[in-house]
């Protein structure tokens, strides 16, 4: 994988291990682009919190702030970043399958010959 994709990767990763954050996400999946105030009068975090897990949201390029109404910044999802991790997951998958298949197959073949024995 290409460098600037694994980091892409890496940022979405890391935005994505917190729980706070990934409410965040759904918030804005489910009901469209929210200001951080909007987003704190739907879940059980601050204001404050909020705009700190959106700025990480933003860097790692799942959100996109936009200029709303009477200067309030208004955050939209951006799943390009996503798409590039879920990229990265399905190339690590591709790896292991072979691996895998050929694990599975030994295994199967050695509960086989313990069973004959029996």
């Amino acid at each position: 994988m290409q460098p600037d994709l694994e980091a892409t990767a890496e940022r979405v990763f890391a935005a994505l291990a917190d729980p706070s954050r990934r409410a965040v996400l759904a918030a804005l999946a489910e009901h469209g682009p929210a200001t951080a105030t909007d987003l704190a009068d739907r879940l059980p975090i601050t204001r404050q919190a909020i705009a700190k897990h959106l700025a990480l949201l933003s860097d790692a390029g799942l959100v996109i702030a936009e200029p709303g109404e009477r200067r309030r910044i208004r955050y939209r999802l951006d799943s390009a970043p996503m798409q590039v991790a879920q990229q990265f997951l399905a190339a690590m998958a591709r790896n292991w399958d072979g691996p895998l298949d050929a694990l599975r197959t030994r295994l199967n073949s050695e509960n086989g010959k313990a069973h004959e024995r029996r």
